[in-house]
């Protein structure tokens, strides 16, 4: 979860959100343009005065940020974009009105450029760590470590015996939690083709399931993790890993509401076996991207060539 939209931000968009506008209708469907999903809008009393009905709004979005922030920075952004208020000049006291709006777009559009600041830094994070990734993986014993664990995971392509290819497989990830700094849990266990543990990552605890079958992993295998997440703190996350990957259903299922799970499939893992990313890097890439877009299976192609 990304750092939460700070609290000026959300007073200076509710104010220019009030002000861009005079009539309802024009401002339900500009707010509708804007949301992913806009289902929101029709639990909000449009026959309410209309500070009140944007207040409601950024109050909900702003208080369930894990669910609404993608949807939050995007409204932000697209009101502080507007440079036109002819709509507002051809009303009674147009010049009065357009001013106002104009104020707040403006005083708006300064807490968006604050943001950009933030996500160009971390952008610029994000290169030190890949060089600082590039220059460990030159250090032989890491690389050495990834040459072993690749060439077990490829004995295990060839095995078609769940009990024992589980076993092996919770062996190699743990390993790699190990290699990449990232606390595996002495409570990692297996369950016929399921594996199930947990980990740390940058003071965020991770409940981890790992299952390898034939078929796509759809809604209901990812429930059981879902559940368990529900019962525990709320800066508790889940990473569920799919050697096969998962059906379209299934994703869908766990995109909408809070946003608990990252998913993980066989070419990750690959990919971190052949060194071309860090499992620390991966994690963190996928965690930001769901936290961004609502997208919680981002591809590791759309990692490597920046195509997002």
């Amino acid at each position: 979860m990304r750092k939460k939209v700070a609290s000026g931000a959300i007073v200076a968009l509710k104010e220019a959100l009030t002000h861009l506008y005079w009539y309802k209708l024009d401002l339900r469907s500009f707010i509708t343009s804007c949301l992913r999903d806009s289902r929101i809008l029709s639990t909000l009393d449009w026959g309410d005065y209309k500070r009140n009905i944007v207040g409601n709004l950024i109050d909900r979005m702003d208080k369930s940020q894990d669910r609404f922030q993608p949807d939050l920075l995007n409204l932000m952004s697209e009101v502080s974009c507007v440079k036109d208020f002819s709509h507002l000049e051809r009303l009674e006291d147009g010049e009065i009105k357009a001013a106002r709006a104009k104020d707040a777009v403006f005083a708006l559009r300064e807490w968006v450029t604050v943001h950009e600041a933030s996500l160009l830094e971390q952008e610029r994070l994000e290169e030190r760590r890949q060089k600082a990734h590039e220059k460990m993986m030159s250090k032989s014993a890491v690389q050495t470590k990834l040459d072993e664990l690749r060439n077990e995971y490829f004995k295990l392509l060839a095995s078609d015996k769940p009990q024992k290819r589980g076993f092996h497989l919770e062996r190699i990830i743990r390993e790699l939690f190990e290699l990449f700094d990232l606390d595996p849990k002495a409570s990692f266990r297996i369950t016929g083709e399921q594996i199930d543990g947990a980990f740390t990552q940058e003071g965020t605890d991770f409940l981890f399931e790992a299952k390898w079958q034939q078929e796509l992993v759809g809604a209901s295998g990812l429930d059981s993790l879902a559940g368990k997440l529900r019962r525990k703190l709320e800066n508790t996350l889940g990473l569920f890993l799919s050697i096969n990957g998962f059906s379209e259903d299934g994703v869908k299922a766990h995109t909408s509401g809070r946003r608990l799970i990252i998913l993980m499939d066989g070419s990750d893992l690959m990919a971190v076996l052949e060194g071309r990313i860090d499992l620390f890097q991966l994690l963190s890439r996928k965690r930001r991207h769901a936290s961004r877009t609502g997208n919680i299976y981002l591809k590791i192609h759309e990692i490597l060539t920046g195509c997002k």
